[in-house]
């Protein structure tokens, strides 16, 4: 099927965005299959069933783990000396660990829109957190209490959708944040047969909440309403539906593929976690004093981030644990990231200078800094990624589209994704990695951002959101860092090197596709 046929598809779909998810879903699936269309497999393909791409392909299933705000520092395997994280730490070292991964922006939704599309933030449709309105009708409609993020277009292809098309069952469990039920963006129309959480990230900062969808049905979460404390904590409830989506596919078809994606919603604040985690850490984390800043007040804030964190990390185990004891290991890719850099100006209890959590990086969330940006990345699948490694390979959160659907067999037009495939970097053939020229990032928030990777450069400029100011005839200039010599982005050299600047320049040109609703004004 080719991209303009699989947009076509997906707006016929979504005239009707109040009906059933599934339904349309299947209908749009069996015109697939009746129209017998190239390049993709019916719903029924097994695992093992040859696509039209590699007749040999064996479709493992998906599993990928994205934590929310958690900096590159704050696991074991990449120098954390406070925070316990055995479960993630096992896992690198069974797997990979990447050095120079990167998020797709510096907060939350726009990172996830580039995660889901495969295209970074000069082309993403998602360039920044905000509310948008929702259709009166379909807020009575379907009862939503919370806005919810700006949505996925209709024509966006995600990762979830390109898995279904060759038969793989997709479920999502935590944070959505890229379009509330009802609008285009709605998971049940991105490609995910169950989505169980929280659809806006507004509602996900409380750790502790009243309700989580299952779809489009709230389900009541027994013992809580929203204080520091209560009985059902939701970060576990996360955990325990995938676990049970990975049982239930496997029972009901253990020759289907399956895709569950767990974008969970800790470290970000609030800090809660149920006491006897926080417990755990008293005597060994020195505890200060809380500086309040918009959410709710934890009497132990440093010993309650680390608890978060440690029962993320048992989280990831206990998935990581059902895998294997359903003898799913070598068929299953595990990776494991973040959205974005570690929380700034000890907002909500959080002490990013305290844990170290960026690494020594210059800056923090909302900025295109390397603390801001750069991020843990670890894969595993037993026996086909080879096992202790460290890599320095440049990659970043618009690769994982490319990765996954070359993982799966899925043939996709290399021209709709800034991304490339990083598959043979994971299973150990580092000679066939293709390198990226460049990654490229821009962001509207936090005074509107620029900045690019080239190699060991580094070019970012600020200031890019408000309109040239009287006088000003050109935008703020790009500064210039070595990273092989000054990861703490410290010593500009732009002056010393107009060869990369020029290039620099050009690469910003030809890469910021102008967006109204997400304009940098100074260069729009």
């Amino acid at each position: 099927m080719n991209h303009e046929s699989f947009y076509t598809l997906k707006h016929n779909m979504n005239q009707a965005v109040l009906m059933p998810s599934r339904k349309w879903v299947r209908w749009a699936l069996l015109l697939v299959c009746v129209a017998g269309v190239p390049n993709l497999d019916s719903t029924t393909v097994s695992a093992e069933e040859p696509n039209a791409k590699d007749a040999t392909v064996s479709r493992p299933n998906i599993v990928l783990i994205v934590a929310d705000d958690l900096g590159y520092g704050e696991l074991g395997c990449y120098g954390q000396t406070k925070i316990r994280t055995p479960r993630l730490d096992q896992l690198a070292a069974e797997g990979i660990k990447l050095t120079n991964f990167y998020s797709g922006n510096a907060v939350c939704a726009p990172s996830r829109c580039c995660l889901m599309t495969g295209k970074h933030p000069g082309h993403a449709h998602v360039r920044n957190n905000g509310d948008p309105k929702i259709d009166p009708a379909v807020r009575e409609a379907l009862k939503l209490e919370f806005p919810g993020q700006y949505p996925l277009p209709v024509d966006e292809v995600t990762i979830a959708e390109y898995l279904k098309s060759v038969g793989y069952r997709t479920g999502a469990f935590g944070k959505w944040g890229l379009g509330h039920f009802g609008t285009t963006g709605d998971p049940n129309e991105q490609g995910f047969d169950l989505f169980y959480g929280f659809n806006c990230q507004r509602h996900a900062h409380n750790h502790y909440p009243n309700f989580l969808w299952r779809n489009r049905v709230k389900e009541v979460q027994p013992g809580n309403d929203r204080t520091l404390h209560g009985e059902t904590y939701s970060q576990d409830q996360f955990v325990n539906e995938a676990c049970e989506f990975i049982r239930q596919s496997v029972a009901e078809d253990k020759t289907q593929p399956f895709f569950a994606y767990l974008p969970f919603a800790v470290p970000h604040l609030s800090i809660q976690v149920p006491e006897e985690e926080v417990d755990a850490y008293d005597g060994v984390i020195e505890e200060a004093d809380y500086e309040h800043h918009g959410y709710l007040k934890h009497p132990r804030p440093r010993a309650g981030y680390a608890a978060m964190v440690t029962r993320m990390d048992e989280g990831v185990g206990q998935v990581v644990d059902l895998v294997d004891s359903l003898g799913l290991g070598e068929n299953t890719l595990i990776m494991f990231t973040s959205d974005n850099g570690p929380t700034y100006d000890r907002l909500g209890g959080s002490d990013s200078d305290y844990f170290n959590s960026a690494s020594g990086m210059k800056g923090l969330k909302g900025q295109l800094d390397e603390g801001g940006i750069r991020v843990p990345m670890i894969a595993r699948q037993t026996g086909v990624v080879p096992a202790g490694r460290t890599s320095d390979w440049i990659g970043a959160w618009w690769d994982f589209l490319p990765t996954i659907t070359d993982a799966a067999g899925v043939e996709v037009d290399a021209s709709t994704t800034d991304g490339i495939s990083f598959l043979p970097l994971l299973h150990g053939d580092d000679a066939a990695q293709q390198s990226h020229e460049f990654l490229y990032w821009e962001f509207p928030g936090y005074s509107g951002q620029q900045a690019i990777r080239m190699g060991n450069w580094k070019a970012i400029r600020k200031d890019l959101s408000k309109r040239l100011k009287k006088g000003q005839t050109e935008p703020p200039a790009f500064a210039l860092y070595d990273l092989s010599k000054d990861l703490a982005e410290s010593n500009d050299v732009s002056a010393s090197h107009p060869d990369v600047m020029a290039k620099i320049e050009a690469i910003a040109k030809q890469q910021h596709v102008p967006s109204e609703q997400f304009p940098l004004r100074v260069l729009d």
